[in-house]
């Protein structure tokens, strides 16, 4: 068990992760439930928990980056993980470790989703002075965000029209995905974990993604009850949100069309037909691909 903590290269790390790896042959493991391009792993010693984070050799992300703004966060009061460690293992794969904070939300009410809101707003107003300008990275966002558009024609011809009125800027920090999945509970304080698309974008695409995951996964009650509350928040009007909820809802339609990771209930494909029968620059038929 010790071998997942003493075969990994720290390239930084703190004294609780010395703390772990002198103890390294009395702690416990526990996998934890994590996407196609990472391994997650809960690590016990003694009345302290961790977590690590392996991803594999063809995922590519810049851990070393992760770590110091996870760091410049935390020390600055945002709600994420602290970031104790990063390396790389034996089979160089990037390594990443931070503290245990709780598991993911699994019911929200009308408190909870304006408390997610406000921190949501609060990582958009970080102030970028406050980091080193190397960690924070601007990336094409459509060729990031979008795979495989260019297959789908619709999607990629109705996405460049939306961008074109949007005024689209980079230059906030954002999530990049903003989710009930990323975001764990523990005793009512919640963490914001998975930094892993954190860099400069547009602050409306994130509030407006992680509104289209909330409207499609619990339903438009809540949808449009945390909308409200980041229309509060933010400051941009409905107006706004309403062309970005479209930006980001091809996304995810882009996804199920090429992911077969993509959570699918049996109430998914209802919700994401109401969205695309409510707003005013979506249609139906853009779900004519959809996987099974």
């Amino acid at each position: 068990m010790e071998d997942l903590i003493r075969n990994v290269d720290w390239l930084e790390k703190s004294k609780a992760a010395d703390s772990l790896l002198d103890n390294s042959s009395s702690i416990t493991l526990m996998p934890l439930d994590a996407g196609l391009e990472a391994e997650v792993t809960k690590i016990c010693s003694g009345d302290s928990s961790y977590v690590l984070k392996v991803w594999n050799r063809s995922s590519k992300p810049n851990v070393g980056n992760q770590y110091r703004l996870l760091e410049a966060l935390y020390n600055q009061g945002i709600p994420v993980s602290q970031p104790l460690g990063w390396g790389i293992d034996k089979e160089m794969n990037q390594v990443l470790l931070t503290s245990y904070d709780g598991t993911p939300i699994r019911k929200v009410n009308q408190s909870s989703l304006k408390k997610l809101a406000k921190i949501l707003s609060s990582i958009h107003s970080y102030p970028l002075e406050n980091l080193d300008a190397s960690i924070l990275q601007s990336y094409d966002f459509v060729g990031y965000f979008y795979p495989s558009i260019e297959e789908h024609l619709d999607i990629k011809d109705l996405l460049h029209k939306l961008l074109e009125r949007s005024s689209f800027k980079q230059g906030t920090l954002i999530h990049g995905d903003y989710n009930l999945g990323n975001i764990l509970e523990n005793e009512g304080k919640y963490t914001i974990i998975d930094w892993t698309n954190g860099q400069l974008g547009d602050p409306r695409y994130d509030l407006a993604w992680s509104i289209v995951l909330i409207r499609i996964y619990v339903g438009e009650r809540h949808g449009s009850v945390y909308e409200s509350a980041c229309l509060t928040e933010s400051g941009f009007t409905k107006e706004e949100l309403e062309l970005f909820e479209a930006i980001a809802c091809l996304r995810w339609i882009l996804l199920n069309r090429v992911a077969d990771d993509l959570p699918r209930g049996k109430d998914t494909l209802a919700r994401v037909k109401s969205i695309l029968k409510n707003n005013v620059y979506l249609d139906e038929s853009l779900l004519i691909e959809v996987k099974k």
